[in-house]
Parts: C-alpha cells; sequence; structure tokens
C-alpha cells in the first residue's frame, strides 16, 4: 500500500481503522517532542527561583552582551521601520512576491505610524536627547534597557527552537488527550494546554508566540486565538516569585500562587464566554469555517489516536533545513515585528503612568468597591488597580508601601491575574496577526480585574 493509500483522512475519522505506527514514525514524533518539553515546559531552579531551559538560555545572552543589546534592539527596530516604510509606499516586487516578507512589511498606516513611533522613542532612548519623559529611566530607558533586551533573547531562542513544540506531533498528542478537558471547561482545542503550561513555568511571551503561530497556522479559529493569548498567558512561577517578595509577602509564596491560580482559573471560565471574547468570529485566519476534526475515530482510544496524529505530523518533517528555515522566520517575525510595537505602546503607557494623573483618576471609583471587600487603606491601593495597565510589576512597586498586608498581597494577587498589560504583553498581542485590539484589551483588563479582585480579598480575609 502507498503512503498516499495510507494517509488518515482527517475530514472523516470515523471511516479509519487502527494502523500500527513505525518505529521510525515514533522516533521522530518523540525525540524532538521530548527535547521541546525539556526545554520550554520543565522547571528547574535558577537564581533562587524556578525557570525552564529556554529561559536560562536567554537570560545569559543578556548578562553577556548587556551593554550591547539596547543599541543592537534599536538598529533592528531601525531596518525594520525602514523596510516597512519601503514596503507599504514603494511595493518593489522583490517584498510583494514573498508571502514571509510581504506579511511582515506591508502593513496598515496605523500600524507604520506606530512602528515608526517606536522607532522614534527607540533611538531618543538610546542616545538619551529629546524630552527626558520619553528616555527617563521609568519609562523608554525602562523599555530598552530591561524589557527590550529580555525579548530580543527570548524571541532568539524560543523562535528558534519553537518548532520542536509545534512540528513534530506534541500538540497533536496533547491535543487529543485534553480535548474532553479544554472543550467543555474553556471552549477550546486540547492543543491549547500546551500554550498554558508554556507560558506558566516560563514566561507569558513564549505562550503568545506560540500561540501567534498556531493561529498563523490555522490551528486556532479567531475567538480560540483571542481566548488564549489573554486568557492562558500566564505570567511565569519565576516573575510572580519577584512581585510577592516585592511587596514583603515573600513567606507567602504557595497562598499567594494558589489564590493566583484559583482565581485565574475562574476568570477563565468566565471572561470567554462574554464579550468582547465571545462574540470573536469562529472562523480561521484565512476565513473558513472548518478544520481538523477533533473525534476519535471507531476502534481507537484517545492514546492511541493521538498518537497516531502525532506520527503523521512529525512525519511531514523530514528536513533539518526547513526546521531551521521555520525558526529564523519565527524569529524575524518577531523582532522585526513585534518589538518596534513593544516599544511604542510601552512606553507610551509608561509616560501616561509616570507623568500624568490619569491612573490616579481612574482608580477613584475602586475606592468605594475596595472599602466595602473591607480592604485596608483603600484610597492608598485604588491606583494599584489601574496603573497595572502600562506594566505588571507597576502596582507592587506603589503597594510596597502600604502598611496592611492584606492589602499589599490582594494588590499583588490581582496584579498577576490581570495579565494585560502595555509594557509587554499588551504590545505584543497589538504587534502580532491575532485578532485583538486595544479596546478588546482594555475591556478584557477591566473584566480580569471586577472578577477576580472579590475573589482574592475573600481568600485573603481568610489568610490574614
Amino acid at each position: 500500500m502507498s503512503m498516499e493509500e495510507k494517509k488518515i483522512d482527517f475530514n472523516n475519522p470515523q471511516n479509519q481503522t487502527p494502523e500500527k505506527n513505525s518505529f521510525t514514525s515514533l522516533l521522530k514524533f518523540i525525540i524532538p517532542s521530548v527535547i521541546g518539553i525539556l526545554l520550554f515546559m520543565i522547571p528547574i531552579p535558577y537564581d533562587d527561583g524556578i525557570t525552564v531551559p529556554i529561559a536560562i538560555v536567554a537570560k545569559y545572552i543578556i548578562n553577556t552582551f548587556e551593554a550591547s543589546l539596547p543599541a543592537i534592539s534599536t538598529i533592528i527596530i531601525i531596518i525594520a521601520v525602514l523596510l516597512s516604510i519601503v514596503a507599504t509606499l514603494f511595493k518593489p516586487a522583490i517584498i510583494q512576491k514573498n508571502k514571509f516578507l510581504n506579511n511582515l512589511f506591508s502593513v496598515s498606516p496605523m500600524w507604520l505610524t506606530f512602528r515608526i513611533l517606536g522607532m522614534v522613542f527607540a533611538v531618543l532612548t538610546l542616545l538619551e536627547i529629546g524630552p527626558s519623559f520619553v528616555w527617563s529611566a521609568d519609562t523608554g530607558g525602562l523599555l530598552l534597557e530591561e524589557l527590550i533586551p529580555t525579548l530580543f533573547s527570548v524571541f532568539l531562542f524560543a523562535g528558534l527552537l519553537l518548532p520542536l513544540l509545534l512540528n513534530f506531533g506534541l500538540l497533536e498528542f496533547f491535543g487529543t488527550l485534553l480535548t474532553k478537558v479544554m472543550r467543555p471547561l474553556f471552549k477550546l482545542p486540547g492543543r491549547s494546554s500546551i500554550d498554558c503550561i508554556t507560558s506558566w513555568l516560563g514566561d507569558g511571551t513564549l505562550g503568545i508566540l506560540l500561540t501567534n503561530k498556531q493561529y498563523e497556522e490555522g490551528h486556532y479559529t479567531k475567538r480560540e486565538a483571542a481566548v488564549i493569548a489573554t486568557t492562558f498567558s500566564a505570567v511565569s512561577i519565576t516573575f510572580s516569585l519577584v512581585v510577592i517578595n516585592t511587596v514583603g509577602l515573600g513567606n507567602y509564596f504557595v497562598p499567594f500562587y494558589l489564590t493566583v491560580t484559583f482565581a485565574g482559573v475562574v476568570a477563565a471560565l468566565i471572561v470567554p464566554r462574554i464579550r468582547p471574547l465571545s462574540k470573536k468570529a469562529n472562523t480561521y485566519i484565512d476565513e473558513s469555517t472548518s478544520n481538523n476534526s477533533e473525534e476519535i475515530p471507531t476502534g481507537y482510544n484517545m492514546f492511541n489516536w493521538g498518537i497516531k496524529k502525532a506520527t503523521q505530523k512529525a512525519d511531514e518533517n523530514t528536513s533539518i533545513s526547513s526546521f531551521f528555515i521555520g525558526g529564523i522566520k519565527n524569529v524575524l517575525d518577531m523582532w522585526l515585528g513585534v518589538m518596534p510595537i513593544v516599544m511604542a505602546f510601552g512606553t507610551i503607557a509608561l509616560i501616561i503612568t509616570e507623568f500624568t494623573p490619569i491612573f490616579t483618576w481612574l482608580g477613584y471609583p475602586f475606592v468605594p468597591i475596595l472599602n466595602l471587600l473591607g480592604v485596608p487603606e483603600a484610597s492608598e491601593a485604588a491606583m494599584t488597580f489601574v496603573v497595572g495597565f502600562g506594566d505588571m510589576f507597576l502596582p507592587a512597586l506603589i503597594g510596597s508601601g502600604i502598611e496592611s498586608e492584606l492589602t499589599r498581597f490582594v494588590i499583588a494577587c490581582t496584579s498577576v491575574t490581570q495579565l494585560i498589560y502595555m509594557s509587554e504583553v499588551g504590545g505584543l498581542l497589538l504587534g502580532s496577526k491575532l485578532p485583538i485590539n486595544l479596546k478588546d484589551l482594555i475591556i478584557i483588563f477591566i473584566q480580569r480585574t471586577l472578577i477576580t479582585l472579590p475573589i482574592i480579598v475573600a481568600i485573603a480575609h481568610l489568610i490574614f
């Protein structure tokens, strides 16, 4: 029987009969997938915390080239903007005829404007010229000196090695096993569980990168991709430890993280079922409405059907060169397409936070809410529940001076469960191909805050 005759028709899974998987196919699935799990998903102790190997490698690059990375990142942003201007205004054939380059550099006037703005902010910050509020250590300096170098190194290694998770059947295998958990609870494919675990153990940026690639490849609908990116791109354990230590409650890490997890799950059950996420189209990136079936054929159980789908996916990838080409495209996509947007939106958000009273005003409605919930020092704490939209670390910094341990605990937990912050995650989401806009992010941020806050406060009252 030829390979074509043996190929499973995913559109008609009920017509399939069990077949044995070849030993070679199993190895093609198992070896790259195990390496990917080890790199992206296995937590190990590091610097008095817990992280994953891929993050350690990225940290090594940051430490080794710390002085040079802001300049290198600025050069990359400048290249991205210049090529975007050329592609958008002059439409050269070399870019127009290449699907990857065309998608990367041919952007709308609005996104071209934000890319240019990101470049301007980066140059002003690197040279420390122009208005000081742009390049100060709390605004553009924070982005270019700390966040952008982190994204540079994470994108380099995560993007290059992401095909280990994407291309060798791991998602197909876990997608089959966990469909009956993810579908009824979160209305998502089983494969989305990998995005969540990658974010939880590694970094939220890794989860967004993974989700974006799967959306572009047609594995998620617009609604599914938007839900996963805004709900399951959780904060890593390592960063959570930094947050709780910043508010002086490191000895409460276990109840803190259990509280964050519980409140996050409740938000994950509710937010996708209400606007704006509930109204996202159930169509794929090509506007189609059908994709691979999640049904398990007669004669198969979840495990051996998952193995069958995984080995078929692994058999599609036989070229080492295509593996690295795909990885390099991932890196360039994030370096050139996302970093300018993060620099633009992150700097604007931090300028608003540091130099205007807007977030203070927006925090006023939380004073009566906090008083009603019995949270001490409500007036001092109110601002922290909105300032996190600018940067997730700001609530912990501002709240660290509050006397009440209960209030500091609530601030730390809420800042982590809000998830959406413009200095990183928000900028990444807006710079990606994911179907999410700024209005969506603002609404989802508010929803997550209002849903998780009462839960967190109730648990805090039990602890303190």
